[in-house]
């Protein structure tokens, strides 16, 4: 008897149907696994012979081969369990149930036939969903992350008894159901906020503007100055995730094995921060069996790479092309992957290698050659990259013994929720959600400048010798200012502003 169960797999951020087709016929008894298994998947025999013989059930001793469609893609990870066993039982006769066309089954299974958590799950029941596929029975632990697929009849399932029962009409198992409004009315709130920092005001203005345009900040001061303090609180002011930016967020995160214990989405703004030791490889992504690294891991949110010269050459140059074009794609022999990483990036350093290099109250001990050797490790085309070169200066005793309340976080994003939302309206239909994501075309388009406007940009860029992209992003980062104003045509105070947060490359790089 042949018999057809459904499953789904993973390549990148999206699910592939898997089509389990199960054969038991007569003939020497052996057991096949066919379709490109990988090394767990062939290993679930041995799973699966122990979790039926626990749950009161056998492996037939007869002829079983398993043809894992489509053939010419490699299966990997060991969440075909359930759906192998499924179709191995019905079709040795083991269980009779009825039609399992609109169904799909994915799960790992413990050697006592309890079902455990898996990765991905999320991306794997989007699919089946689209394709049809409205019984969808996962792990129990995965249940609440997968119920959030509007539509689907998603089922916790514990064990392998539990399962057949509900197969076999014995004891069903009721859909786990989730209350999506319910859950980002719950939304985990923020421990940091912008009122816990005294002094910077300045530092805090930049901030402000990155948060209304998404602009990617370079923080340049000496050790203790706040640097890592105010980066933490970036994510306080930016806009709430929309429920498509959570769901993009959450698939990166359930792939990645990476989803908050107890949580079905990700709900707030991501924050990563990988030490300086990572390498190329868990910064963008890869691997035999390519994942998100700690920039898609970032998308929708902020990645902070503290004191950003001690990263690895190799590390930091393989972020130019996924910062500029927001998504990281991976080649290997099987095939591409791609990953968003739609990013914040804020980066923190010294000035150099003792920190003090400029510094009013601490005496510099770096030679001029190891000053330009410490700056040397960020190379140029990375400092393009980013559109707000931030001096952050120690801060003075008044303002820290100052009984004065700084400006909370609260407060801030009102102001960057409204320049979101004129950006919002602005782009509408342009796939650009932000000043930051804006082409050459749209630059020329809506970056309309005054008459004054336009030759302070023209003295700046003569006399800083800024490269085509550092114009452009001057642009965009004035474009943002006088969203912040509410103007629709970019001034001269823009313009000064946004020429101001590009000035430190020529100060210490030059």
């Amino acid at each position: 008897m042949i018999t057809k169960i459904n499953s789904c797999g993973l390549k990148g951020i999206d699910g592939y149907i898997i089509s389990v087709e199960t054969g038991v016929s007569g003939g020497f008894p052996a057991w096949e696994i066919v379709g490109l298994p990988d090394a767990s998947v062939r290993e679930s025999k041995e799973r699966i012979r122990s979790a039926l013989n626990n749950t009161g059930y056998v492996v037939p001793g007869r002829r079983i081969v398993i043809n894992l469609a489509p053939a010419d893609v490699k299966k990997e990870g060991a969440y075909l369990d359930l759906p192998i066993t499924v179709g191995l039982l019905t079709a040795s006769e083991q269980i009779f149930c009825g039609s399992l066309s609109k169904a799909a089954f994915m799960g790992e299974l413990s050697l006592d036939g309890a079902v455990r958590r898996i990765d991905g799950v999320l991306p794997m029941v989007i699919k089946a969903y689209q394709s049809g596929m409205t019984e969808i029975f996962v792990p129990f632990d995965n249940a609440e992350e997968a119920a959030v697929v509007s539509g689907a009849n998603v089922y916790g399932v514990r064990s392998l008894g539990q399962l057949i029962d509900h197969l076999t009409g014995k004891r069903m198992i009721a859909p786990t159901k989730v209350n999506i409004d319910e859950i980002f009315g719950k939304a985990a709130k923020y421990t940091y906020d912008f009122s816990e920092v005294k002094g910077q005001e300045n530092v805090k203005r930049a901030m402000e503007v990155a948060a209304a345009g998404g602009h990617n900040v370079l923080l340049i001061g000496p050790p203790g100055s706040g640097k890592t303090m105010l980066a933490q609180r970036l994510p306080t002011i930016l806009p709430d995730l929309t429920f498509d930016e959570a769901l993009e967020s959450t698939k990166i995160h359930s792939i990645a094995g990476k989803m908050p214990k107890g949580a079905p989405m990700i709900l707030t703004r991501p924050f990563r921060s990988p030490h300086h030791t990572v390498s190329a490889v868990a910064l963008s992504g890869g691997g035999s069996n390519p994942k998100p690294g700690e920039i898609s891991l970032s998308h929708n949110g902020v990645l902070f790479l503290d004191e950003l010269p001690e990263f690895r050459k190799d590390a930091l140059e393989v972020m130019r092309q996924p910062l500029e074009d927001g998504v990281v794609t991976i080649t290997r022999v099987q095939g591409s992957y791609s990953y968003p990483c739609n990013v914040m990036l804020v980066a923190s350093m010294n000035p150099c290698p003792c920190g003090y290099y400029g510094d009013r109250k601490h005496d510099c001990t770096c030679t001029p050659k190891k000053i330009a050797a410490y700056l040397g490790k960020v190379s140029g085309p990375l400092l393009d990259r980013i559109d707000l070169h931030i001096e952050v200066p120690a801060v003075e005793y008044d303002e820290l013994d100052s009984k004065e309340k700084p400006e909370s976080s609260a407060d801030i994003k009102k102001r960057v929720d409204r320049a979101r939302k004129i950006q919002t309206e602005r782009y509408r239909g342009t796939g650009v959600y932000s000043n930051s994501g804006l082409t050459p075309s749209l630059v020329e388009k809506y970056c309309v400048l005054s008459g004054a406007a336009n030759n302070m940009l023209k003295a700046a860029f003569e006399s800083l010798g800024m490269s085509g992209r550092a114009y452009n992003r001057v642009l965009k980062v004035a474009r943002t200012i006088a969203d912040l104003d509410g103007s629709d045509i970019i001034g001269e105070s823009h313009i000064a502003e946004a020429v101001q947060y590009r000035s430190l490359d020529r100060k210490f790089w030059a």
